[in-house]
């Protein structure tokens, strides 16, 4: 299986600086990185602007896969989803200064329509043609409405748009109580992203929280049959490891950059 690009999202080493994590990321030998949208806001906010940023990613050699995230879009309508998509244009037009493929849009917390969640996803696009980026819709676990591929995968039915695609993510297919067999049939071109984590036996799945993740192989998921369900689709895009786990936070962050590429490499060899 070496027909992935390997990234890292920045919230794996959450604390440091957003040119540190781009240096640290670069140095440690990745080849993607995933921003955030709250880091480059406050980047911008302490002066800096987003051409350095663009530059200090060719100066390492990293392509950003994604920028995260787009929020309150999905279940909204009228005054509150108008500015939902004006915060949507911002982060958009972030997303498109640093060179990004595409834009996660995640899933309100709340049970949602799914079909009206549809027709937003599909406005999201049309605006994301505008930008030169594009949405991808999320499913998250530990929420009460979009938390299995399936419901992602209905939100970009309905929106029956070409330049839909979806987030992946082995923690949120766990935490929803998903099947690794929900990710067979989605074409390689409809996968944005396939961010690469792991669980622990405990606490109880219901129970698991993203600060829970851990480096890939040192959980309990089948991450190896996943990758094998990716490799036959043919999907060659990034595979990136996405944490949340404070205990890596108090680490050093280069160390944890390290530590995760070769966790991720032996776990794709196996």
């Amino acid at each position: 299986m070496t027909q992935f690009q390997l990234g890292f999202n920045t919230s794996t080493i959450r604390p440091a600086s957003l040119m540190d994590k781009i240096r640290i990321a670069g140095e440690a030998g990745y080849s993607a990185i995933e921003l955030w949208n709250d880091d480059l806001a406050a980047y911008e906010e302490q002066g800096g602007s987003l051409a350095d940023v663009k530059n200090a990613l060719a100066d390492q050699g990293l392509s950003v896969p994604t920028v995260i995230a787009l929020h309150g879009w999905l279940n909204t309508t009228g005054a509150e989803h108008q500015q939902a998509v004006e915060e949507a244009k911002r982060r958009m037009a972030q997303a498109a200064a640093v060179g990004a493929t595409y834009i996660i849009s995640s899933p309100p917390r709340e049970v949602a329509d799914l079909q009206l969640g549809g027709e937003n996803y599909r406005e999201l696009l049309e605006l994301g043609r505008d930008f030169g980026v594009k949405p991808a819709m999320e499913f998250l676990g530990f929420v009460d409405g979009v938390n299995k591929v399936k419901h992602a995968w209905e939100v970009i039915r309905a929106a029956d748009h070409p330049d839909s695609s979806i987030v992946l993510d082995p923690f949120h297919l766990y935490r929803g109580g998903g099947e690794i067999d929900d990710m067979r049939g989605i074409p390689a071109d409809k996968i944005a992203v396939f961010h690469f984590n792991d669980a622990p036996a405990h606490p109880a799945r219901e129970e698991q929280t993203d600060a829970d993740r851990v480096y890939p192989g040192d959980g309990i998921l089948e991450l190896g049959q996943m990758l094998a369900i990716l490799e036959a689709a043919g999907y060659n895009g990034v595979i990136s490891l996405e944490l949340f786990n404070p205990t890596y936070w108090e680490e050093d962050p280069g160390e944890v950059a390290r530590i995760g590429l070769e966790k991720m490499k032996a776990v794709i060899a196996g």
